[in-house]
């Protein structure tokens, strides 16, 4: 909300490299996903560490390692700006997720309140088509001086195939069903279709 619920245009905004209250904020704010990035990578790590392999797929990997190193550059190079509303709505999207791993985590009694897990990836999903969307609309701008145009083909790229990582996702958990929400019988754990 530093940028994006404070003034940001949703069009071409570039990035504010002057000392203003406002461009620090930013500045401050996107460090602080920066750093966020390398807390998602622990989530990994604990996963392998507790030989959870079933949740380490090419799609947690591949996100979690590849974020930290492209937001060092967008950090230290455009801080602001344009290439900044992935994060925002991530940031958003991260609330919601990270809410439901929360409720997870609270055990059987609360496994009653999980029923929302595939909107979540829906929401995930709808997250990838506005970020495309929205830093699609750079490439038929004219006038838009964004000072770093190579971050907005990445992240144009990024959300591509993260869509495409969670459509295949989606498909393989709830049209084939291979990875469907556990659901409890007698205090067991059991998956729908066993």
């Amino acid at each position: 909300m530093s940028g994006w619920g404070t003034g940001y245009s949703f069009r071409c905004e570039i990035v504010d490299y002057s000392q203003s209250p406002p461009a620090l904020r930013m500045a401050r704010t996107c460090w602080l996903y920066y750093f966020s990035k390398f807390i998602e990578l622990l989530d990994t790590i604990f996963f392998v560490l507790r030989k959870k392999n079933k949740q380490v797929t090419f799609l947690h990997v591949f996100h979690h390692t590849i974020m930290p190193w492209t937001w060092w550059f967008g950090v230290k190079f455009a801080a602001g700006g344009l290439g900044t509303f992935h994060a925002f709505l991530n940031t958003a999207v991260h609330v919601v997720m990270y809410s439901y791993y929360g409720l997870c985590a609270l055990g059987p009694d609360y496994q009653k309140y999980l029923w929302w897990k595939k909107y979540l990836t829906s929401l995930q999903l709808v997250q990838f088509v506005i970020v495309t969307i929205h830093i699609g609309q750079f490439f038929f701008m004219e006038d838009c001086k964004y000072q770093f145009p190579v971050f907005l083909y990445i992240i144009m790229s990024y959300g591509c195939i993260f869509l495409l990582l969670f459509l295949h996702f989606w498909y393989r958990a709830y049209t084939k069903g291979q990875r469907l929400p556990k659901t409890v019988e007698n205090g067991i754990y059991k998956n729908k279709d066993h």
